[in-house]
């Protein structure tokens, strides 16, 4: 298969007429003769002064600043001029503030330079954390063949990453292990797809794609939405019937009931979905994705129960908690508003989620919530079982489905610990107070929306009002605040200590 060179993938991504170079000619100053004439075969062989090439164009109209690779120029090594280059290309687009695309294809670091070619990763690493500390997206999109130190480095700090189908990525080269260990490197292992499947890469996708991936992600990341409103601020919630735990418990258990799926299908836009942790695990349980959700973009991370929700549903284990925080991470950097969506009947019970620091996970998910200086909204949408619930749950704002529901663990469980039955399940849910009408009275829950004909169509109106008036508020104001009302839970007035009726 011919690979696309440089050059050849710049022009398929940015605008056409719109590129314009950043590179300043680099002279060839090596003492060794036999490194000289590799340079100058290398420039009469792909036309350019280095194995990188830098500048910024158009992508859909939006100015985006490109660092790529050429493989052709010596494996695409990078030496102290092609470090050199790249770091001031990372730099002019912080200091212009434009979104950075890499597309590295790389064997690593040049040999012939040695040592301080291989220390070159290490300032390319720090300017594209620069880069990232001043809210500024860095897009990534690995080319074959990526390895060594420049996958070790800016090809693995990506925002969102993407792969072309069928590219060789690792850390070590099969050539080097064969040299190495005297046998052949595992075959299928450092491959794009493999990568998706452990959640080490977010998309595979042909250069052709790559345009409109990197708008549709960059529509969302650089923060693009109507202002929000200071009149944005949503009239108390409907009085109605409300429903007893039982029936909220059934009816969020119902096959057919809407999950986040069909909920991002009916309110969202521009949904760019994200991997698992970016670091080699993926859980089916967790969805997370950036997007515009009712015009307001934001970071979407939710529980994802599939097609049949149960008693039992999909487990969330301890993956899928690092995914979430890597999402509040992406929050993090770049200011963007953070949808989480409740729809659990609980975390995985199991041997590996023990072992893989369930617990540990939960807590660094609230602490990091709870202290996140992105705006947060939560969607109680059904199920609400236990620490996979309460990991998503802290936020500014809390809304909820009329049948959403929260509790300490499953009611079955609940039964079972205090009744040594699972039978009284649901007089222990209701007892509990566990329904949305129970948390809206103790202020967990800012507001609840009916589940009517038009439940989520009315649903992403809510929401999208919630994150537009979230947007508007200070942040270290918006912080505290959530602060003091998790602090003070428990201690108004309307709460209670006794068990509600149900």
């Amino acid at each position: 298969m011919k690979r696309a060179s440089a050059l050849e993938l710049v022009r398929a991504v940015v605008d056409p007429g719109s590129w314009r170079s950043w590179d300043e000619p680099v002279a060839v100053t090596t003492p060794d003769a036999a490194y000289r004439d590799d340079l100058l075969a290398a420039r009469e062989r792909t036309g350019l002064d280095e194995s990188v090439v830098t500048g910024e164009g158009l992508v859909r109209g939006r100015r985006v600043a490109v660092v790529a690779c050429e493989f052709r120029f010596l494996g695409g090594s990078i030496g102290v001029a092609a470090g050199e280059r790249l770091v001031r290309a990372v730099e002019r687009a912080t200091e212009e503030r434009l979104p950075l695309l890499a597309a590295p294809a790389s064997g690593g670091t040049r040999m012939q330079e040695g040592t301080i070619a291989f220390l070159q990763m290490v300032k390319v690493a720090a300017a594209i954390t620069d880069h990232k500390a001043a809210g500024l997206p860095y897009l990534v999109y690995l080319r074959h063949p990526t390895t060594g130190g420049v996958l070790a480095s800016w090809g693995s700090l990506g925002h969102v990453t993407a792969a072309e189908p069928g590219a060789l990525i690792g850390f070590l080269g099969p050539r080097v292990h064969e040299a190495l260990y005297g046998e052949e490197f595992p075959s299928g292992v450092q491959v794009a797809e493999n990568l998706l499947a452990h959640g080490l890469v977010d998309a595979v996708l042909p250069p052709g794609m790559l345009s409109e991936r990197v708008a549709t992600a960059l529509a969302v990341l650089c923060k693009d939405g109507a202002a929000p409103s200071s009149g944005d601020r949503l009239p108390a919630s409907p009085s109605g019937p409300v429903p007893s735990a039982e029936e909220s418990i059934r009816a969020s258990r119902r096959p057919g009931r809407p999950g986040v799926r069909e909920l991002l299908a009916a309110c969202a836009t521009d949904i760019t979905p994200l991997s698992g942790t970016g670091a080699g695990e993926r859980d089916p349980g967790l969805l997370l994705a950036l997007a515009h959700v009712a015009g307001t973009p934001c970071v979407v991370l939710a529980h994802d129960r599939g097609s049949s929700p149960s008693a039992h549903g999909q487990a969330l284990g301890p993956a899928g908690l690092r995914a979430a925080r890597r999402g509040m991470r992406i929050a993090a950097e770049l200011d963007l508003p953070l949808l989480t969506v409740v729809d659990t009947a609980g975390a995985a019970l199991s041997r590996e989620a023990e072992e893989g620091g369930l617990a540990g996970e939960i807590a660094r998910c609230l602490a990091d919530l709870v202290n996140l200086p992105a705006p947060t909204l939560c969607l109680l949408l059904g199920q609400g079982a236990g620490g996979a619930a309460l990991a998503l749950l802290p936020a500014d704002r809390v809304v909820a489905a009329r049948h959403a529901w929260l509790s300490p663990l499953p009611p079955e469980g609940a039964s079972a610990i205090l009744h040594r039955t699972t039978d009284r399940a649901y007089e222990v849910a209701g007892r509990q107070g566990v329904r949305s009408a129970d948390l809206l009275a103790n202020g967990i829950v800012d507001r609840i929306v009916e589940e009517g004909p038009d439940f989520l169509a009315n649903l992403g109106r809510v929401l999208g009002a919630e994150l537009a008036a979230l947007r508007s508020r200070d942040r270290d104001e918006r912080r505290a605040s959530r602060r003091a009302r998790y602090r003070r839970l428990g201690t108004s007035a309307a709460s209670s200590t006794a068990f509600p009726p149900s």
